[in-house]
């Protein structure tokens, strides 16, 4: 019986790591496995913030719909002079301004014979996918991101498996199993790198993109009402006729 439990410790013994060898660490880890491909993600990485915060500044409510601009556009549109109506749109970078403006432009470029109020609505629903494409284009690269990462980082961990194995070419097949250890936990540390990177990406994008469609929702649901006013104002113009006020929205 002793003599088994002096087997057993000493088989211990002979497995676990010295006590004074220094563990290995995350911050270790990235230090030994910086390359090329931890580069990139360490890029990516600062990107993809930079792009969160940017979307998060620039896609809100405030700013797309801010309440004072509907209210104005609101009052505008029911019978103010067409010149007031002119002059704001083009001062504001709001949706609904933005389609406004779309409508009115329009209505300059087609000159004396006017623009018929079809024409019209079509270059305002022209305008208003224009403006909710370019929000989405403002947060597909967070989808790139991280579509991209768990690739890079699976390139990074066969390229450093790779290195590896190549290590124990060079040495005869006799490379040591710390060593050979060493080599795969960096090499498999890429696509620790790649996964970190890809899920809050992603995340971030599935939030963003349902901020953007609710947004898009709305402002189309406030904007399709000044259209009409304005679309109106535009037929009662060609026809020489002059629309009651609070009879027509």
């Amino acid at each position: 019986m002793l003599q088994t439990i002096h087997a057993l410790a000493s088989t211990i013994a002979q497995t676990e790591p010295a006590s004074g060898a220094p563990a290995a660490s995350a911050w270790s880890l990235f230090v030994q496995s910086i390359d090329l491909f931890t580069i990139v993600l360490a890029a990516g990485s600062v990107a993809a913030v930079a792009l969160l915060v940017q979307s998060l500044l620039e896609i809100r409510r405030d700013k797309l719909l801010p309440e004072a601009e509907l209210l104005r556009l609101d009052t505008l549109t029911r019978g103010g002079p067409r010149s007031e109506l002119v002059g704001y749109v083009r001062s504001r970078e709001s949706f609904g301004a933005a389609v406004l403006r779309s409508m009115l432009e329009a209505e300059d470029a087609a000159g004396p014979t006017g623009l018929s109020d079809a024409a019209a609505r079509e270059s305002a629903q022209m305008q208003a996918d224009a403006q909710c494409a370019r929000l989405l284009r403002r947060i597909e690269p967070l989808s790139t991101i991280g579509n991209m990462a768990p690739l890079v980082g699976l390139a990074g961990t066969v390229w450093g498996m790779i290195l590896a194995f190549t290590t124990i070419g060079a040495e005869g097949g006799t490379a040591g199993p710390a060593q050979l250890s060493l080599g795969i936990s960096k090499a498999l540390f890429h696509t620790l790198l790649g996964l970190c990177l890809a899920v809050p990406a992603l995340v971030a994008y599935g939030f963003l993109r349902s901020r953007v469609d609710r947004l898009c929702d709305e402002a189309l649901s406030h904007t399709n009402i000044l259209v009409e006013r304005v679309a109106l104002r535009m037929a009662d113009k060609n026809t020489g006729t002059t629309s009651a006020p609070g009879k027509k929205p």
